[in-house]
């Protein structure tokens, strides 16, 4: 009869990449957002999200017209946190007045 041995494994953890969702509740017109800030691509025949590309902290953002994002990249709550103060700094230039 065999025996089974118990291994006691212990991972070591690292975080890689952290994943964030946010809502700015604003619409944003991501055509001049793309045009005047080179970090930004916007192509909505290929896909309906803008990518805002930081380079200090590394991050990447997804932002959508109606103000999602998906913010992805980022090893550390800190580093998040200055990534997202950079770019809503550079996108609430491109908030678009609702009429009302």
């Amino acid at each position: 009869m065999e025996q089974k041995r118990t291994l006691n494994l212990k991972p070591a953890i690292k975080i890689q990449n952290i994943v964030v969702s946010a809502d700015l509740h604003a619409t944003i017109d991501l055509y001049a957002l793309s045009k005047n800030v080179k970090e930004v691509d916007y192509e909505p025949e290929q896909f309906p999200g803008a990518i805002f590309r930081i380079k200090e902290p590394k991050a990447v953002i997804i932002l959508f017209k109606n103000g999602k994002l998906i913010c992805t990249g980022s090893s550390t709550e800190a580093d998040i946190k200055k990534v997202l103060d950079y770019a809503t700094k550079i996108i609430s230039k491109y908030v678009i007045e609702e009429q009302g």
